[in-house]
C-alpha cells in the first residue's frame, strides 16, 4: 500500500508569507511517513515563523530522540507560549505518523478535526484527550486508527472551515460539515482523484467561497490517500562489466511497472540484448535536448546526461508542467510514479569529461543522487537506487 500525501496552500489576501506550514518526510528504513500541518497565530511573517518552528520542532523531536509522536506532541503543546493580547496559543498543529501497513497515529491541538473517509462514508474514530500540564485551557486529541486501501484523511487549517464567515451565504463559514459535503460530492464524481488534485480542489473552493474571492486567512489543505503504488523503473548507463549486460537486460524486461531508458548506450544495450529495434521520434526535437525515441515495451526513451541534468533543474525549480521536450516527458513520467527504482550503470563515459561540454553537467551517479533527494523531499516519492 502506498501513502499518497500532498498539501495545497494559499496565503491570506495582501500577505507575502504563508501563516500555515506543512512538512512531510518519509522514512524508508522504518517504512513510515510523518507529516505536520501547523497554523501560526495571525498571518504574515510572524505567523510563518511560529508555524514553521512548531512543525519543525515536532519532526526533529521524533527524528533525533526516537520518542513516540504522542509524547513529542505533548512536549510541544506544553512548551508553546500564549499570546498576551489574545490569550491563545502561538500556534496549533496536526501531526500524523503512518506506516506502510496503514497503522496511523494522529495528534491534534487546536486545528479543525481531521476527516476520515472510508468507502464514501465519514468515520468517527475514538480518541484520548490529553490535558496540558502547563496551560489549563489547552488540550490535544490523540488517535490510533487502521487505514485500508481506498481510505483518505483530510487535514486543514481553520482558513478552510471558516472561509466565507459572515457573508450572505455562509454566515458561520463553511465549517466541517460543509467541507465534508464538498469532499463526498467530489469523490463521487472522481473516485480515483489524487491527493494533489483533491487538496488543490479544497483550497480553490475555499477561496471561491470568500467574499470577492479574497482569502481572509491562510488556507491549507492536506490530503492523505491509501492506494496501490504506481511503480516505475529508470535504467541509465551501461553496467561496469559488459558481461553483465544480458542479466540486467532481463531484469529490465521482467520489471512489472512503467519503464524508461535514459541514454543512447543504454538503449542500444537493451535493443541488442532483447532484440527490440529503436525508432527515433523526430517530432519532439525541441530546444537543445536530443529527441526521444521509441522502443516496444518501453514507456520512454531519452538521451542521457543532458536530459537528466535538465530534468533535475525542472524538478528543483518546480517547473513541472507544459514542458514540450524530452526532459519534460521524463518529469511527467517521474511525477506520475509513487515508487521509482533507478538502475544506474557504473561504466564511465569519456564524453562526459569533454571540456567542451557545459561545466554544470555532472556525472550520471551524482545527477541521480540529486534527483532522488528532490523526488523524496519535495515530491514525497519512494526512491531506490541500484548501481551496476
Amino acid at each position: 500500500m502506498f501513502i499518497d500525501i500532498d498539501c495545497s496552500q494559499l496565503k491570506k489576501y495582501n500577505q507575502n508569507a504563508f501563516g500555515d506550514y506543512f512538512i512531510s518526510k518519509r522514512y524508508p528504513d522504518e517504512a513510515k511517513l510523518i507529516a505536520v500541518l501547523s497554523d501560526g497565530l495571525g498571518s504574515g511573517i510572524k505567523a510563518n515563523i511560529l508555524s514553521c518552528m512548531t512543525a519543525t520542532m515536532l519532526l526533529k523531536f521524533v527524528e533525533s530522540q526516537q520518542i513516540p509522536i504522542r509524547h513529542a506532541a505533548e512536549i510541544v503543546m506544553n512548551s508553546l507560549p500564549v499570546c498576551k493580547v489574545r490569550k491563545i496559543s502561538y500556534s496549533t498543529f496536526s501531526v500524523i505518523d503512518v506506516n506502510d501497513d496503514g497503522l496511523a497515529r494522529i495528534v491534534e491541538e487546536g486545528n479543525p478535526e481531521f476527516i476520515w473517509i472510508k468507502n464514501n462514508e465519514v468515520m468517527t474514530p475514538s480518541y484520548d484527550t490529553i490535558q496540558s500540564k502547563t496551560f489549563k485551557n489547552r488540550c490535544m486529541k490523540s488517535y490510533k486508527i487502521q487505514l485500508e486501501l481506498g481510505d483518505r484523511l483530510i487535514f486543514c487549517s481553520d482558513g478552510v472551515t471558516q472561509c466565507g464567515l459572515g457573508n450572505g451565504r455562509l454566515k458561520l463559514g463553511l465549517r466541517r460539515e460543509g467541507l465534508i459535503n464538498l469532499l463526498l460530492a467530489k469523490l463521487a464524481e472522481e473516485p480515483d482523484i489524487s491527493s494533489s488534485e483533491l487538496s488543490t480542489y479544497i483550497v480553490r473552493q475555499a477561496k471561491n467561497i470568500e467574499t470577492d474571492r479574497l482569502p481572509k486567512d491562510d488556507i491549507s489543505a492536506c490530503v492523505l490517500y491509501c492506494r496501490e503504488p504506481r511503480i516505475s523503473l529508470v535504467f541509465t548507463g551501461p553496467p561496469f562489466l559488459q558481461k553483465k549486460d544480458p542479466e540486467y537486460a532481463q531484469m529490465f524486461k521482467n520489471f512489472k511497472g512503467k519503464k524508461a531508458i535514459c541514454g543512447g548506450t543504454t538503449a542500444n544495450l537493451i535493443s541488442r540484448e532483447l532484440n527490440i529495434p529503436i525508432t527515433m521520434d523526430k517530432t519532439i526535437s525541441i530546444g537543445k535536448l536530443p529527441s526521444c525515441s521509441y522502443m516496444e515495451g518501453v514507456d520512454l526513451v531519452t538521451e542521457g546526461i543532458l536530459t537528466l541534468t535538465q530534468t533535475v533543474e525542472y524538478l528543483e525549480s518546480g517547473q513541472t508542467t507544459g514542458i514540450d521536450n524530452a526532459a519534460g516527458k521524463l518529469v511527467e513520467f517521474l511525477l506520475d510514479s509513487d515508487c521509482i527504482n533507478f538502475m544506474v550503470g557504473a561504466k564511465l563515459n569519456q564524453a562526459h569529461y569533454n571540456p567542451a561540454l557545459p561545466i554544470e553537467i555532472e556525472i550520471r551517479k551524482n545527477i541521480i543522487k540529486k534527483m532522488a533527494v528532490i523526488l523524496q523531499d519535495k515530491y514525497f516519492k519512494k526512491v531506490s537506487i541500484q548501481y551496476m
